[in-house]
């Protein structure tokens, strides 16, 4: 989900002044200084304004703060919960239940104007993959672009970076395995 327009959404906690730009002065009041009631974009408090005004409405509707990472929430109903991850102007939410997700879609397109942006393939760098039997998180396309930088494209793959002695179980933790 991606919000349009979403740092002019924000109010400023501080005050901030702004001097006219030349060619857009007032013709009334031309060397006016004026004091901004809203965000502006580009503008340092401008993220976090607009991350306050975000999160507290998702934490008004019900959401719990995650309490090590607060950009992450989660609402629960019964034996279902809906996880939300905010981050900037993106929101990427998943459920045990397709109907929560459709719930708070037109939750959040109440108060603030959203467009739906599909499954998740793409975020921060990472690449996700959604299959029946799992979720996969990967990296080739930045991989591919530094070999690219440091012209190593023919450079000799491994298929397993990881230590040979290390056992990463479904849902475990990792384990050491003897192979004596």
């Amino acid at each position: 989900m991606d919000v349009k327009s979403a740092f002019l959404n924000g109010l400023i906690q501080d005050e901030v002044f702004v001097e006219q730009l030349p060619g857009f002065e007032s013709e009334t009041l031309p060397h006016y200084v004026f004091k901004l009631n809203k965000d502006l974009y580009g503008l340092k408090e401008t993220p976090r304004a607009w991350y306050e005004k975000l999160s507290s409405f998702v934490l008004k509707n019900g959401f719990e703060q995650g309490k090590v990472d607060t950009t992450l929430l989660c609402k629960n109903y019964e034996s279902q919960f809906l996880l939300v991850q905010l981050y900037v102007d993106d929101i990427i939410f998943s459920t045990t239940n397709e109907m929560l997700c459709e719930d708070f879609s037109k939750l959040m397109q109440t108060k603030f104007e959203m467009s739906m942006m599909g499954e998740l393939k793409f975020f921060l760098g990472l690449q996700i993959k959604q299959t029946p039997i799992g979720i996969y998180i990967h990296q080739t396309k930045y991989v591919k672009k530094l070999l690219k930088i440091f012209n190593m494209n023919g450079a000799i793959e491994m298929k397993n970076l990881m230590h040979t002695t290390t056992y990463l179980g479904l849902d475990e933790e990792s384990t050491k395995v003897d192979k004596t």
